[in-house]
């Protein structure tokens, strides 16, 4: 974990993904509902639109920020190629006009504010060598690839750093087949077997030398999933500031690692609202979750609300976008509810 006294996330966030292909829009939701021209008003974030295709998905738009590695679309998914080609320039144009968008409508913000990208995991899990099988295959090629994700973040970071100057950037690593990898359960090209499991040091090594890049520069960073069974510790142990998790799929034997990280300082990115369309609850049940994970960690009640943002649980990709932004506008009232009331 970064010593970084200034990462005093609160309120609420989203994950990353909007629905619609208008990225003006969707700034303008994130930043007003968080609040983007007040300090400590909730965390923004720079969303995602992957309606708008390949490219603008989670890994595409990952991959076009590799440095000295290129990829393109196949069939299957996403492979590695021999040089920049339409897919590459096509996910770093529309990145390029997402940064557009974002400081057009955060001239003057100095608070927190959150990109996303893919862990190195997740990405070697999903993107293809030449010959077609995931780079997870090849202990070679995953290193070269977060090699590659890590310098080509420093320079993602830098740029952002420099279109919103006032702005803390906090860097949000997106990495929901991270459990997959661990056990084993990531399937081959036929699909009739799985690649082996990656030993947890490497996996930790790993993480460990790619948030070296934004907490070298003094930044926070916060590690996604939301698959069940986040491996909290060895996240906490690889030096990420927060984790962000699907808060529906906890159960009691996540308790003793989660008030562990907690008594350490990592921040929880609780998600409690559904990101695919559904009816929601009140905002003070929507937490009651929360409460309750607190009340069997013992944990001082008081510290509820500086340790717990609250978020989605997923991205808001498949929503509507009217579902979309009472989603987020419903997380904030779920957070002030748990700062009212932590008992």
């Amino acid at each position: 974990m970064s010593d970084n006294s200034e990462f005093r996330p609160q309120g609420a966030s989203g994950v990353g993904s909007m629905p619609g292909t208008d990225v003006r829009e969707a700034v303008k939701t994130v930043t007003g509902t968080f609040e983007a021209g007040q300090a400590g008003q909730g965390l923004p974030y720079l969303p995602e639109l992957p309606a708008r295709g390949p490219g603008a998905d989670m890994i595409g738009r990952t991959a076009g920020m590799l440095v000295e590695l290129y990829a393109r679309v196949e069939p299957s998914g996403w492979r590695i190629g021999d040089r920049p080609g339409r897919d590459t320039r096509r996910a770093r144009s529309w990145l390029g006009e997402d940064l557009d968008a974002l400081e057009e409508y955060t001239q003057g913000y100095e608070g927190l504010l959150k990109v996303q990208a893919v862990g190195p995991w997740t990405l070697a899990a999903a993107l293809e060598l030449r010959g077609g099988e995931v780079a997870l295959s090849d202990p070679g090629a995953c290193r070269d690839l977060a090699g590659s994700l890590a310098e080509g973040l420093g320079a993602h970071l830098a740029e952002v750093r420099r279109r919103v100057p006032g702005a803390r950037i906090v860097l949000q690593l997106d990495e929901p087949s991270l459990t997959d990898v661990l056990r084993g359960q990531v399937r081959s090209a036929s699909g009739y077997r799985r690649h082996g499991a990656v030993d947890r040091a490497v996996v930790e090594g790993t993480l460990r030398d790619v948030m070296a890049v934004q907490q070298g520069a003094g930044g926070a960073v916060i590690v996604h999933s939301c698959a069940a069974d986040v491996p909290f510790a060895l996240l906490r142990r690889a030096g990420a500031d927060a984790v962000s998790f699907d808060a529906r799929l906890l159960t009691e034997r996540d308790d003793d690692v989660i008030g562990e990280a907690v008594e350490n300082g990592t921040r929880l990115f609780a998600g409690v609202v559904s990101g695919t369309e559904g009816p929601l609850s009140d905002p003070a049940g929507s937490v009651e979750g929360v409460r309750t994970l607190w009340r069997r960690l013992g944990l001082r009640p008081g510290l509820l609300a500086q340790a717990v943002v609250i978020t989605p649980a997923c991205g808001l990709a498949g929503a509507s976008p009217d579902y979309a932004r009472r989603a987020l506008a419903h997380c904030v009232q779920a957070a002030r509810s748990l700062a009212d009331n932590p008992e």
